[in-house]
């Protein structure tokens, strides 16, 4: 395994094809102040430059994935926590956003809670998420009298449905991992002893895929999210037709015919 990032409040290694992205605070539930904020936006952009990682495991240190923003932190800002939280949430939305365009897909493994804009957040901007039997999920904006970041106003309504949305921004239930299941939170449920292996095992096997179709597939489906059908066909098309040139596509397609298991190399 390369450490690429091997110290501060976000760890980055690199583990055969898989680069596995660790939030680093665990004292702190791996809340999230500005300078884990700005660390987890470079990590992403170097997950996003490095051709050599082909999916992203994205985890928390700790026994909680990820505490939401640090509270502590921005009661001790005083009078200047609107600046601070302006300067926070930006980089929370780059994040966010991050994720949602990386081209390789993301895998999230939530153990603990996930809370606030951060955790909430960052699951609802994940292409996988795994949960633990004995995770626990809150958005908890409202709570505090603040509002949902982390483009949670937006993802979280087109995952749940904007009823059951709604519901969770503004009475903020605490959901177990079979709520979170149920309502399309998540992706899986898992026990709390299997989640880094079949997390890794997961991400491993995106990684072995072929990389330019599930890049291209994940963008369609993100970006069909706010589109009509109509819009997103001629995409869909022009993308297939890139696609079907590739080394990839040539291998799936011999691998199928003569009965084998594709090889593929992410060209």
């Amino acid at each position: 395994m390369e450490r690429v990032i091997d110290s501060g409040p976000v760890l980055l290694d690199l583990d055969g094809a898989v680069a596995r992205l660790r939030l680093n605070r665990p004292d702190a539930s791996n809340a999230l102040n500005l300078e884990l904020l700005k660390a987890l936006v470079d990590a992403i952009m170097r997950c996003q430059s490095d051709a050599r990682a082909r999916a992203v495991l994205l985890t928390g240190e700790g026994p909680n994935f990820c505490g939401g923003g640090d509270v502590k932190d921005f009661a001790s800002r005083g009078e200047a926590l609107p600046d601070y939280l302006r300067q926070a949430t930006a980089y929370l939305g780059i994040a966010a956003s991050g994720l949602i365009r990386l081209e390789k897909p993301v895998v999230t493994l939530v153990q603990g809670y996930a809370t606030g804009g951060g955790g909430f957040g960052l699951v609802c901007a994940s292409d996988v998420v795994l949960a633990a039997e004995s995770s626990h999920f809150m958005l908890g904006a409202t709570r505090v009298g603040m509002a949902p970041d982390a483009g949670v106003s937006v993802t979280l309504q087109r995952l749940v449905g904007l009823r059951k949305a709604m519901d969770i921004a503004l009475t903020n239930p605490m959901l177990d991992a079979a709520q979170a299941l149920e309502i399309g939170l998540v992706t899986r449920v898992v026990p709390d002893d299997a989640l880094l292996d079949e997390g890794l095992a997961l991400a491993r096997k995106l990684a072995d895929g072929p990389t330019r179709a599930l890049a291209a597939t994940k963008r369609l489906l993100w970006t069909g999210l706010g589109s009509s059908i109509e819009a997103c066909l001629p995409d869909e098309a022009r993308t297939v037709s890139e696609l079907s040139g590739t080394e990839d596509a040539r291998e799936g397609l011999a691998a199928v015919i003569e009965r084998r298991k594709p090889e593929y190399k992410g060209r």
